[in-house]
């Protein structure tokens, strides 16, 4: 009697334990969002210069699939149940290179090929050194930029710094990766703006480097 129990009670086990490998957690994918650039007016094409656009580095913390949200001064919490629908390190240059497009009506600028970089007119290096997330207060991202006009006798350089943070409009991840799109978004105006002033300068002219912008 005693031991029909004990395997009645054991049958019982396994197919909890099967049941519970069995359902595993639904996993939410986020791309950053170009919504800004279709709600606005693109500024007419025929500049005559090309951008490429990378690389772009992130802190090691965010630099992973997980989405990263700070919930203390020296802690974060990586959500293994959210995710980036593609690396940040992908996403981030050719979110870039799509504002710049838009914005400055530039020849199809290009995120970081390779081949692209010799014949582009400049070249946009940016060092992301915060990316923080919060959820219910917003987006941080403290940036330092390099923008390098590319000619046949030497490589003139602009330094900026963009810092930028966007508050969520509502609860959730979702409010918390349309800020992280808004604040990229600004970030690629103060390089289109910088971008915009060197092309106005006569070639070769040596581009100043301010000691940094933001917002």
């Amino acid at each position: 009697m005693r031991t029909g129990l004990i395997r009645l009670l054991m049958s019982f086990l396994c197919v909890g334990v099967l049941a519970s490998c069995g359902s595993s957690p639904k996993v939410s994918y986020y791309t950053l969002g170009t919504a800004l650039i279709e709600n606005n007016p693109a500024v007419p094409t025929g500049t005559g210069y090309t951008v490429a656009v990378g690389p772009v580095s992130l802190p090691e913390v965010v630099d992973r699939p997980e989405l990263v949200t700070r919930v203390g001064a020296n802690e974060v919490d990586l959500d293994g149940e959210r995710r980036w629908a593609e690396p940040l390190g992908s996403a981030i240059p050719r979110l870039i290179a799509q504002h710049l497009t838009h914005s400055l009506g530039a020849q199809p600028l290009l995120a970081y090929p390779y081949s692209a970089i010799d014949t582009a007119d400049y070249r946009v290096i940016v060092d992301i050194q915060r990316f923080d997330s919060e959820i219910r207060s917003g987006a941080t991202i403290d940036a330092i930029w390099t923008i390098r006009r590319m000619s046949q006798k030497d490589v003139e350089t602009k330094i900026g710094r963009s810092h930028i943070q966007e508050s969520t409009v509502g609860d959730g991840y979702e409010a918390l990766v349309a800020a992280h799109s808004r604040a990229l978004a600004t970030l690629s105006s103060d390089i289109a703006e910088a971008i915009r002033a060197a092309a106005a300068m006569p070639k070769y002219h040596t581009l100043d480097r301010p000691r940094g912008q933001g917002r």
